[in-house]
């Protein structure tokens, strides 16, 4: 059985966060398409931008490891997105060493952060916890450096 397609999996991933918002009251679906672009947009290939549409699925228990674990995707868009599923508790830096050794983690994280520290889109938010997700994304880039998609001479 052929993997997902790309307008398959955005479907489920809207569906998935059907009714969720982010921190600025927005459709969560709009980070998840802001995520898959700026993937596409930093030349990221289909696997990324399948893991881009699903980057928080199982950590915001949108979807489980299990639905992962059968889901028609390839094995390296699963490999992302565990990647990019930061457990309850786990420091930023065994979250970025994680994203580090997985080949095409770190381009989807990067667009990720992108979208995350979007000064319009943070401008909205009331200034402590601007300021608080401003160092929060700022630490992550500094952890995961200049290196991408696992090879750390990249």
């Amino acid at each position: 059985m052929s993997p997902l397609t790309l307008a398959e999996v955005e479907t489920l991933a809207r569906a998935a966060h059907d009714g969720r918002t982010d921190k600025a009251g927005r459709p969560y679906a709009e980070h998840l398409a802001a995520v898959a672009e700026g993937v596409r947009a930093r030349g990221g290939d289909p696997d990324q931008i399948a893991a881009a549409w699903l980057h928080d699925a199982v950590e915001d228990a949108a979807l489980s490891e299990e639905w992962l674990a059968r889901a028609r995707l390839t094995a390296r868009t699963k490999a992302i997105v565990r990647a990019l599923t930061r457990g309850p508790g786990e420091s930023q830096e065994a979250y970025a060493a994680r994203i580090l050794a997985t080949p095409g983690a770190s381009l989807v994280k990067e667009a990720d952060l992108a979208h995350n520290a979007d000064p319009d889109r943070l401008a909205v938010l009331p200034e402590p916890v601007r300021t608080r997700l401003t160092g929060k994304y700022a630490r992550m880039r500094a952890l995961l450096g200049p290196h991408r998609d696992g090879d750390p001479a990249a």
